[in-house]
């Protein structure tokens, strides 16, 4: 069974993370303030860029290598 989101994490509850400053995170791709429609981006392209980066393999979760690895 999937985990309830928080009781404030629904539109208009402001349940949108916010800065050291008090407003909303900016894009994480261009820094532009983020939109409703795209939240956490600013846009479309700003969506896409960032699939397209996971999809590229351009970003990486470090971790360490198994031992099963240095056998083969």
């Amino acid at each position: 069974m999937p985990a309830k989101p928080p009781e404030d994490a629904g539109p208009g509850k402001g349940g949108a993370k916010e800065d050291v400053k008090g407003g909303a995170k900016p894009c994480p791709i261009c820094g532009k303030p983020a939109t409703d429609a795209s939240r956490p981006f600013c846009s479309e392209r700003c969506r896409d860029v960032d699939l397209n980066r996971w999809l590229s393999n351009s970003y990486a979760i470090p971790g360490r290598k198994d031992e099963d690895e240095d056998a083969e």
